[in-house]
This record gives C-alpha cells, structure tokens and sequence, in this order.
C-alpha cells in the first residue's frame, strides 16, 4: 500500500517542495508540491531522482572503524569511543588548533548541517577551519562583510520584479540558482521577459542560461572585475550615478570615483576581451532601465580578483540606486534569522585575525583556505603544530580543493580522522571513524542557509518522511555525540551534560545547552520580545519531538515574524508551522535598509581599506594577455558538485566528464571530437574525452568538476563506471583571491596536448 507525504528537496539550493510516493519505508517516486507556497510544483531532474538518491545501495548504514589498517562494521558505541580516543589526546597534546574541521556543501543542505557545526566549532575552540565557502562564495562574504559590516549579507535580485537583469558568471539554467535561493529560476528569467524585461549575460560559454538571454558577451575569463569597474567608471563619467534612497546610508562616493579613474572602457577593452562601446551600453542600460539588478555568481568569485567583482557587483546596485529597492537587489529576511535590532553603528568585519601557519594566508570569516589544508597538515615550521586529526562532516576535498593528490597523501599521515558522511568517497576513505548519516527520508528538513538568500520570504518545514530505520542514528544526534566526545560531556551551561560524565551521554545535553545559553541572552537584551522574562519558564514553552525541533521552535519564536513567546500571538512558532504543511508565505522582499548595516560608520562603506588597498592588483591586471588556453568549469542539472555521480539517473548523456574545446583551437591542435587529450596545469595532468563545440570562445577549455571517482578503497560502485577526472589535479593551490583565501578554479592557463 503506497502513501504520499511532503519534503524539501535537499539536493540544490532552490529548495524546492517535493511529495513522495512511499512504499513501506521505501520512496517510489517523487513529484513537484503543487501546493508548496515557494515552489509552486516546480521540479528538476535532481528531485524526480530523489527516490534513486535516497535509495543508493552504496550508502553506509553502520559506523565503520579503522583496525589494522582496514575498515570494519561497528557499533555506535564503538564509533563514539574511538573518536573520543583519538581526539582528546591530540588536544591534550598539541592544543586545539591541531584539530581541524572540514565542513563541505551537502551541510547547507540538511537541518542538522545548520544546527551542530557551529557547536562542535565552539567545543573545541579550534583556529583549523577549512569549509567548501573557500573553493566557492567566500569573496562575496567578504565583499558584504567590508560594505555592510555582515558577510551574511547578500542582497539578491528581485527577480520576479525587476526590469533588467545583468548575470556574471551565473548559468541557474542549469545550476538552479546559488546565493539567490529560486525555485524554478528559468520560469522567472522566462517570465523576466515575457513582461518586456531585458537579459543580459556575461560568460566565456554560451551557457543554457546564455541562450536565453537578449544579450550575450563572451568574455575573457578572470576579467570580470576590470569590466564591472569600467561600468562603474562610466556611471561616473556619464553623470549616470542616481543613489536616490540611498543616499543618506552610503559613504565614500567622491573615494570610489577617484580610485576607479584609471578603468575606462578604453582601458579594460582589450583584457576583457570587449568592445569599450559595448561596455558603455551595458553601464547606460543599466542606468537607464526602470529597475535593474546586477547578480554574478561562482565564475566571477573562483577568479584572481573574485572580492573586487563580488564588490563591484554590489557598487553597480548603489550607483543606480538599485540597491534595497523592489526590482533592484534586496536583503532577505529569514524566520530563523535573529530578533533585528534597531539600526546603528556596529562592530563591523574583520579580515586576518589570524593566519594559517604555514603561508600565512589570512582568516576569513573564521575561515582558511580549504586550498591549505594539505600544507597544514604535511609542512613542519617553526611556528605551531600541524593539523594532526581532522574531522570532516559532509566533506571531499580530495575532489574539491586544488591538488588532490597531495591532499590524498597528507590525509593518509594524519593520526586520527573521523568522517561525517553517507558514503566511503575519495576523502572519507582515509578516516579512522566513518559515522553515517541516515539518508534525507528519514531526516526532517529546514533550511536555514537559503532561506536568508530566498528571492520571497517564506518559511517550511518537513519531519521525516520515513521513520529511522533500525541501527541507524539521526544526523542531529549523530552530531550531537561528536560534540560530547570532544568535550567529554564537559558542555557549559547545561545542568544535563555536568552530570553526564562521559562523551556516552544523553545527546539531549547538546540542545539544552544551547537552549539555556540562548534564553539566557535573550532575556537580558532589551530588544528581545522576551526581555526581563524567567529563561527556564520560556524553555519549558519550546514543542518538538527531539532538541533539533526544540530549537528550531526556539529560532522562530525569537525570529522576525515570531510570537515571542505569547507576546505576538499571531506569529511564528513550530506549532503554527506544522500547521501548514506546505510552507508559510512571508510576503515579498522589502526594503530594509538602514537596519542590516553592521559597519562601524552605520552607513554602506563604499570603499573599505582592504579593497582599496587590493585595487592597484587590479590595475595590473589591465595589462595582463594570459598566452594560450585558460581552463574554466562547468556546472550540469543533473549533478551537484562530487556527490551525485553515483546515482544512474542522475549521470550519463550530457552529464559527462569531457573537455569542451572551440573548433578553431582544436583543428590548430589537430585534436578531434570524442578522442583523448592530455591537459595540463601547475598542479599536474589529466587524460579527458575532447567534445569540440562552439559553446566555449576561442582560447577557453571547459572541464567540469566534481569527477575524478578513481581511487582505491571507495564504495561508489557506479560513479567507478565512468571516473571522470577531477579537474582541480591541474591546479597546485598557489592562486588564491588574497582577500577572501578563496581558490582561483576558473581563468587558470592549461595546455592541451592531443594524444596519438
């Protein structure tokens, strides 16, 4: 007997609302939630596969621990006593910042993933932060963090209002859309122009999203930066700048016009690879539309200059005034996000306070470079200790940081790893520990991450739509317990774990924790609807089956839209939510400015010291011509990064590791279609299928990333069918943006050489 029941899909950042066909404990089929108030019923082929994702037989469903060398079944006990034994004599010995902590993209995508790493992170007080941001988006945190004083945030493009959308380095045709959460983001960009809007888009392919477009430009890659700044430079010697609404929030206008004299189009034409006339229309036209937005994704971060495009990015919506506008680019407004206080000065963003041992790169956001991990690990210095254990939760950077196979040897000296994840990958085949997370039926789901990117605020929630299978542990408490095993169930706060004793304790102690410390603040600060209240009354308030649910409930009453407590009964809280099954609509985006500001001044600061103080690289850059062929990415529907190969429905036909090549660079190289090619980069070679197509410019090879599914000791059966090559091996991990830390992937020069 079949059932249906509701959940988020997990596999993307659109976050689309699916209904599952369920079949005892197994999922049949999935289709588009009609009913969903985001969605709408919007599917990809990602989603319709979600019953093959969550069925893969390749999916670990006991611990595994490391003895003699080899990896067998165990218990949980077992599992949690290994780590705990591993672990702690590392701190003991060398101190916290010889544990390091990967965290990879699939945590964004589970409610769990947003709940616990930060606690973990606390617990073990460790500077050794490697995450997924510094191989993606890390230089537009940074951009927000020096603009707007908070690098959590990003305005978005109001894409269901606006009027001319300008997309960098952004292909959501086939991605669906990142860092602008969007359900069925190609019916909006349709509908963009169904209702006389204009499209432009800027991209060395001629992407699905390209094809669509009213306006295509092929750009030279690397150079976006030097393009958006010669778009800025003619709103300024045009007299197109119009801050309007903006202007009394925004400083440093008459500083930015001086520090960008020098980017004429004239002078960025031939790096960009553009006419300087066509830069110019892209500037007027953005001046001129009635409302506009500029969006630019992981082409324009994943390069030299990825902080100043990011910036500039966000200066073109200032100078037109399309910042904080319906239309323009606005700030979201998440149900979890905290009790907003009023507008003021704040403690603003950081960068580099402190740096990685062995080069020297600076923090940011807490973060290093994931590109360093390999050298933290395998360089002695004089100063500090390696990275001797290591916990990775939902983590493959031997796939997706540079070099993977100096990273692949480092991992395999470390003295202890433990892995948080669902398969025996490149990366988790090194671990000590392997703790499975059960797979997204049997998990609830709400997204915290991109619902604060989301183009309309909504809030949803889904519990598991399957219950737990026998001998499988919730992803929640399966965190939970790392965080005692760290901390030997010393959890401050908490009468729970003080009397616990031992890392085998009630996982419970972890949200209490986290409960009481919450609470606790809240009821001392004066814009808090709870403000003078007893915390342990409004604690015994919180609903929900499990902590995770207790908090999430504590999230949304402490919220924007919450009840606080019984102080706005008409608001949010897990009860009203569960209450609607498919989702709350929170209305449109509106304008929020002054509010989100969290710089020092109070005001946006159009042009922080750090980035001016990057702009004479960019100046540099004006004179650059890269000889021979420079190496860019490339995203398809059906994958998402390295963990969806291993699913049949999800690979195959177009979704395959080849190089793309324009016919004139490959009849110069005498390289034919469907033949074998050596490409070659600083970090090493790779051997790829060529696929000749005019869908890249002249000058530029395309490889996707995310393959390379070749090594020994893995359990991923079908994406061992068809390997791939992991792109990132041509790349050394020298070529960092210096701001952010975050790796340059896209514009590297490669050589292509076809085999006999």
């Amino acid at each position: 007997m079949s059932r249906t029941a509701l959940r988020i899909c997990p596999l993307c950042e659109a976050t689309c609302g699916l209904t599952l066909t369920i079949e005892g404990t197994r999922v049949t089929g999935a289709r588009g939630d009609r009913d969903d108030v985001f969605s709408k019923g919007f599917i990809c082929p990602k989603g319709a596969a979600f019953g093959a994702v969550d069925g893969d037989p390749d999916r670990l469903r006991t611990p595994l621990l490391r003895e003699h060398g080899t990896l067998r079944e165990a218990t949980w006990e077992e599992a949690f006593d290994a780590v705990a034994a591993g672990l702690r004599p590392v701190v003991e010995r060398y101190g916290p910042d010889a544990v390091g902590v990967v965290l990879g993209n699939p945590n964004v995508h589970t409610m769990a993933g947003g709940l616990y790493p930060p606690v973990l992170l606390g617990a073990l007080r460790t500077r050794s932060l490697f995450t997924a941001s510094t191989v993606d988006q890390m230089p537009k945190h940074v951009s927000s963090g020096l603009l707007f004083g908070d690098a959590y945030a990003i305005p978005v493009p109001d894409l269901d209002h606006t009027d001319h959308l300008l997309l960098i380095g952004a292909n959501p045709l086939e991605s669906n859309g990142s860092l602008c959460t969007a359900p069925d983001f190609p019916g909006r960009l349709k509908a963009l122009k169904a209702r006389g809007g204009r499209l432009t888009v800027v991209d060395p392919r001629r992407t699905r999203t390209a094809k669509l477009a009213d306006r295509h430009l092929a750009i030279r890659p690397g150079t976006d930066a030097l393009l958006l700044a010669a778009m800025a430079h003619t709103l300024f010697a045009e007299d197109l700048v119009d801050l309007g609404h903006l202007a009394p929030h925004v400083q440093g206008l008459d500083e930015l016009r001086d520090a960008l004299a020098d980017f004429t189009p004239e002078a960025v034409a031939p790096a960009c690879d553009l006419d300087a006339g066509v830069v110019r229309t892209l500037a007027r036209d953005l001046a001129a539309a009635p409302t506009a937005a500029v969006y630019a994704r992981i082409g324009s971060c994943t390069v030299p200059h990825g902080t100043l495009a990011s910036w500039l990015v966000d200066v073109l919506n200032i100078l037109t005034g399309n910042l904080d506008r319906p239309g323009g680019a606005l700030f979201p407004q998440a149900a979890t996000d905290r009790t907003p206080r009023p507008a003021g000065p704040g403690r603003g963003f950081a960068l580099g306070r402190w740096h990685s041992r062995v080069s020297k790169h600076p923090e940011a956001k807490g973060e290093l470079p994931l590109a360093a991990l390999a050298e933290e690990i395998d360089t002695a210095t004089d100063e500090g200790t390696p990275v001797r254990a290591l916990i990775a939760v939902a983590a493959n950077p031997v796939l997706s940081a540079p070099d993977g196979d100096r990273l692949d040897k480092a991992l395999a000296s470390l003295d202890f790893m433990v892995s948080v994840d669902p398969y025996l990958n490149e990366t988790s085949r090194h671990a000590h520990v392997v703790l499975p997370p059960p797979p997204p039926s049997q998990s609830p789901h709400h997204d915290f991450a991109f619902n604060a990117l989301a183009v309309r605020n909504q809030v949803r929630y889904t519990r598991p739509a399957v219950p737990l299978e026998p001998g499988r542990m919730a992803e929640s408490e399966i965190l939970a317990r790392l965080v005692l095993a760290v901390t030997d169930g010393g959890l401050p706060c908490s009468s729970e774990a003080e009397n616990s004793g031992k890392h085998g304790a009630d996982p419970a102690a972890v949200d209490a924790m986290v409960i009481d410390q919450t609470l606790g603040k809240a009821v001392q600060d004066p814009h808090s609807p709870v403000h003078g209240r007893d915390p342990r009354d409004l604690a015994a308030q919180l609903t929900g089956d499990n902590g995770a649910e207790r908090r999430l409930d504590l999230m949304l009453r402490l919220g924007p839209y919450g009840d606080g407590f019984g102080a706005r009964p008409e608001g949010l809280s897990l009860a009203r939510l569960l209450d609607h099954p498919h989702g709350i609509d929170l209305g449109p985006l509106r304008p929020r400015l002054p509010q989100p500001l969290k710089t020092r001044s109070g005001k946006v600061e159009l042009l922080p010291e750090p980035i001016a103080g990057d702009l004479p690289r960019l100046r540099r850059a004006l004179h650059e011509r890269p000889a021979g062929l420079l190496l860019v990415g490339r995203r398809h529907l059906r994958s998402n990064n390295s963990w969806m190969h291993n699913v049949p429905a999800l690979t195959g036909g177009s979704n395959r590791c080849t190089v793309h090549i324009h016919p004139e660079d490959a009849a110069r190289l005498g390289v034919r279609d469907g033949a074998d090619v050596r490409v070659k980069g600083a970090g090493g070679e790779v051997t790829v299928p060529a696929e000749v197509t005019d869908g890249v410019r002249p000058g530029v090879v395309s490889v996707p990333h995310g393959w390379g599914h070749d090594r020994p000791g893995t359990r991923l059966g079908h994406a061992a069918t068809d390997a791939g090559v992991n792109v990132n091996q041509l790349l050394d991990g020298s070529l960092l943006d210096p701001l952010s830390g975050n790796a340059v992937l896209n514009g590297v020069p490669v050589e292509l050489i076809a085999l006999p």
